[in-house]
């Protein structure tokens, strides 16, 4: 009797509460709208945990930044509420009883996440914008929380995984189908291009770079669906979609991007020796030092777009630094975080600042039609360039560790599964790729601190510490 009426008690406020809601939304109160998502949000987070990290999954490709709607701040639902609400739940339960796995803070990949949030935090004591550097680290630390200290208990279990992948390839199918049926009603023009995707993409290059790092999944599920007809052309359909989607979301950081994770699966799969790669990328390096003067001029005659259609120019266009405003814009910035970094050198600016700092370092000669004087265009176009401006050498360095960590890490646990466990092996090669395209997208772009792109590649830095420690304790049995 007292559980009846506590259920009539809760439906009834519910009720209430959501009449008030709309009757607000009527009013035009648009803030109104994601209060009752977050109540939602927060009784799936408490009593449906799991379902809701799922879910997540799923929300990657379809969730909306609430900035282009109202006067808030920018916040992507209902991700970053979910990703949020998890963090504290976890955080205050973990006061009372274990809640994250021990072995996921030891973990080298971890261990390089800890080092770099706390360089970002000693960066924002002396921040030119302390409140943005705390919302930045707190930002990361709702997608680290769930995903890096508690995911991967939930990977250890190949259902889970394997739920966790369907749900992230079928979100962003979603998205790719809406955008390319709305794009096709603009004849896949070049223009048109950089805002089909709206409002789930903010513009046409974030949109290329989770495309990109989605192409190695949907093979993935397409090579595990062999023997089963209805799941093959499911699978099959959907590897179409992405390849499609890519094709035309005429990014050409993507499409690059694309080429050297197949080169990089090529290295791996042939077990190409690390000296050699070193002796290659001296030859290389040698070969720019010596012929600079050529190439310097090749590009300066360089003239092609990549405002166009045409998939060759644009590819070519990659190389045009003298009159594509684009790659000239992407100098622009890249030259403001070097002259930033050369004023603050060791913790830089702070975390997150650099779009309230880099319009004063613009010099007159690397302006563009696109750049503004007040800088409120974004960021450094570069996961390596941004971190160095806003947190100096030190946060670099960081980066980079960061970087090598997640790359070692899973190719020796790819090597390790290869002989024995085909299965999580493909996996690996999978995540290989997928951090790859992302990585190399990194050097003109920067998306980590947003919920596309972060969720994704923090899930698989969980899949891949999760394989890590279960190949430990199969060493230790055997």
């Amino acid at each position: 009797m007292q559980n009846l009426r506590m259920n009539v008690g809760i439906l009834s406020a519910s009720i209430i509460y959501i009449l008030v809601n709309v009757y607000f939304c009527f009013q035009g109160e648009a803030w109104t709208y994601v209060i009752p998502l977050a109540l939602l949000s927060l009784f799936f987070a408490v009593f449906y945990r799991k379902t809701t990290f799922l879910a997540l999954a799923f929300f990657v490709g379809i969730s909306v930044n609430i900035e282009e709607f109202t006067t808030s701040v920018g916040l992507f639902v209902p991700t970053e509420r979910l990703c949020f609400g998890l963090m504290l739940l976890m955080l205050l339960e973990s006061l009372q009883k274990s809640v994250f796995p021990k072995y996921t803070f030891s973990h080298p990949i971890t261990l390089a996440i800890i080092l770099y949030l706390t360089i970002c935090l000693i960066a924002s004591v002396s921040s030119s914008h302390p409140l943005v550097s705390l919302k930045f680290i707190v930002a990361k630390l709702w997608f680290v929380i769930p995903f890096v200290f508690f995911a991967p208990q939930l990977f250890e279990e190949e259902k889970c995984l394997k739920k966790f992948i369907w749900l992230l390839v079928i979100g962003m199918s979603l998205t790719m189908t809406f955008t390319l049926v709305h794009h096709a009603m603009y004849g896949f023009g070049d223009k048109e291009s950089h805002w089909v995707m709206f409002p789930f993409f903010k513009d046409h290059t974030i949109y290329g770079c989770l495309v990109a790092f989605m192409v190695p999944i949907t093979y993935l599920l397409f090579k595990w669906s062999k023997g089963e007809l209805l799941m093959r052309f499911v699978t099959f359909s959907l590897l179409t979609l992405n390849i499609f989607a890519l094709i035309f979301s005429y990014t050409r950081a993507a499409w690059v991007s694309i080429f050297i994770a197949i080169g990089v699966l090529g290295l791996i799969h042939f077990r190409v020796k690390f000296k050699y790669l070193a002796l290659i990328g001296a030859l290389v390096v040698s070969y720019l030092i010596i012929n600079w003067t050529e190439i310097t001029f090749a590009l300066a005659k360089n003239k092609a777009e990549h405002t166009t259609a045409n998939i060759g120019e644009r590819f070519e266009s990659a190389g045009n630094v003298t009159t594509d405003a684009s790659n000239l814009e992407r100098i622009n910035r890249w030259s403001c975080a070097i002259e930033m970094f050369n004023e603050r050198p060791i913790l830089g600016y702070g975390p997150g600042t650099y779009a309230f700092e880099y319009a004063r370092f613009q010099e007159p000669e690397n302006t563009t039609i696109i750049s503004t004087n007040f800088g409120e265009m974004g960021n450094a176009h570069s996961e390596y360039l941004g971190p160095l401006a806003e947190t100096g050498i030190l946060g670099l360095i960081a980066i980079l560790i960061l970087v090598a960590t997640i790359f070692y890490k899973s190719i020796t646990c790819y090597i390790y599964y290869r002989t024995n466990d085909e299965k999580k092996a493909s996996i690996l090669l999978t995540i290989i790729a997928s951090f790859t395209t992302f990585f190399i997208h990194g050097i003109l772009n920067n998306y980590w601190d947003t919920d596309k792109v972060s969720i994704p590649v923090f899930a698989f830095c969980a899949i891949v510490i999760a394989f890590d420690y279960q190949r430990d304790k199969e060493t230790v049995t055997n």
